[in-house]
């Protein structure tokens, strides 16, 4: 290998190491500790962690006294350690409707898919919503020109979801049966 080859290589492992290091200590810093120093009590005179920051501080609080007074006034006295965005100590109520209805209103058209659905056999679990959600997806499905056999195989998976939800087993022809139930009463009272 020439002379001027290894040079070359060995001053790009260098840079590359170099880059490195200076991307996992700029990684580090940046990754500080949450500790903080604050104290409830404001003072004038400056921390004695550097003394670079000491007499930087106490001159900008040379500078501007009155500032810094009337800022540690106005500024609300937290505990050290206390976060910026603390609970408030009285926690709010819970509104009573707390996650949310409990039942969710079935429009006049999921209506008429599951009362066509009771009309060929099924009974849809609970208050129809996963039959309505089913029928949202044949729908969908259909609209985005999707095949019948394609839709069957997630409708067949939804259906025996729904009857397991009801506790109720199903054998794999009675779950593809409901299925097919399912897509033709869909596309006969709900897709429009």
């Amino acid at each position: 290998m020439p002379q001027h080859s290894r040079i070359s290589t060995t001053f790009r492992r260098s840079i590359a190491v170099g880059a490195l290091a200076v991307a996992a200590s700029g990684l580090l810093v940046g990754c500080g500790s949450d500790d903080s120093t604050a104290t409830s009590n404001p003072s004038t005179s400056a921390p004695t962690t550097s003394a670079a920051a000491s007499s930087s501080a106490e001159s900008s609080a040379s500078a501007a006294p009155s500032a810094s007074a009337s800022a540690s006034a106005s500024a609300p006295v937290t505990s050290p350690g206390e976060a910026a965005t603390a609970p408030p100590a009285q926690p709010e109520e819970v509104p009573g409707d707390f996650p949310g209805p409990s039942e969710v209103p079935v429009s006049a058209d999921g209506q008429k898919f599951l009362d066509a659905l009771k009309a060929k056999g099924i009974e849809p679990a609970a208050d129809g919503t996963m039959a309505v959600s089913t029928a949202d997806f044949i729908c969908q499905a259909k609209a985005e020109g999707k095949s019948d056999p394609e839709t069957m195989v997630f409708v067949t998976a939804m259906v025996g979801t729904e009857a397991s939800a009801a506790g109720k087993e199903l054998t794999q022809e009675q779950a593809t049966a409901n299925a097919t139930t399912y897509m033709d009463v869909a596309h006969a009272t709900y897709c429009k």
